[in-house]
């Protein structure tokens, strides 16, 4: 089976996001796999190894986001590659899906993409199901289990995990999985794939590369940040020997404080 996993580079979900200068800043956080991600590279090593093949990790971002791809490569995928474009540096999901969806057509008859269920930074839950329908293929999202795979077939049957329990879906491939962290544990890099990942050499696509020209404009932008007026909040305990006391009192700073 020729396998994607699409990632994305993001803060740590420690990280407080602040506004500096109208922009939305995450500090000096450390940025890392996104770990919904780590599920989904995990789904498509296990894929792999039960139905052999390949996995191909791929990844939409700055230089910068290479890390994350050799976090994946260590892991075991077999190959990863970058698109990094400054034309698709303000990416919304319409445009990261445009982007992604182009790329994975460049790559030879892939039989099943998988995401994780959303990144940390954004959380939309959308660019999975985006870059299914502009490729024209099923989209399975919310996966919690992948109960039968047929690659001979050319089918997969899913449980989606929904507010009212389970639900079991088959459908053909290729098709376009979004998983949750019910589906697996992720493993751990082992030392010989941190080695191998520190040593691979990632091929960066730009836009052009992908045949995404023009660049489409995205839908949404955000032109400048505003951040909320912190509000400081105090708790006072009202006194009274009485419920008929205690509720004289709260009424008399409610008026105090102007609120009735």
């Amino acid at each position: 089976m020729k396998i994607v996993v699409c990632v994305k580079q993001t803060p740590d979900t420690a990280a407080t996001l602040t506004v500096v200068g109208g922009v939305a800043s995450w500090g000096d956080a450390p940025l890392v796999l996104n770990p919904w991600d780590e599920y989904a590279v995990e789904q498509a090593l296990r894929t792999k190894e039960a139905h052999g093949g390949s996995v191909t990790a791929m990844s939409l971002g700055p230089q910068a986001a290479k890390e994350s791809l050799k976090q994946a490569l260590a892991m075991g995928c077999d190959e990863a590659i970058l698109i990094s474009d400054p034309a698709l540096e303000r990416a919304d999901s319409l445009l990261a899906s445009a982007a992604l969806a182009a790329a994975i057509k460049r790559i030879d008859a892939p039989d099943i993409v998988f995401f994780g269920k959303a990144a940390v930074d954004t959380d939309t839950e959308v660019t999975g199901p985006q870059v299914a329908r502009r490729l024209g293929w099923p989209s399975l999202n919310l996966v919690a289990a992948i109960s039968e795979l047929d690659p001979a077939a050319k089918t997969i049957t899913v449980e989606r995990l929904l507010e009212e329990g389970r639900q079991l879906v088959r459908s053909p491939l290729p098709a376009v999985v979004s998983v949750v962290k019910e589906i697996n544990e992720p493993r751990y890099p082992s030392f010989m794939g941190i080695r191998k990942a520190s040593k691979a050499e990632i091929p960066i696509w730009s836009a052009s590369d992908i045949g995404l020209q023009p660049v489409p404009e995205p839908a949404l932008t955000w032109p400048e940040v505003i951040a909320p007026v912190r509000a400081e909040q105090s708790c006072e305990f009202v006194s009274g020997e009485t419920p008929q006391q205690q509720a004289a009192a709260l009424v008399e700073r409610l008026i105090e404080e102007k609120l009735i």
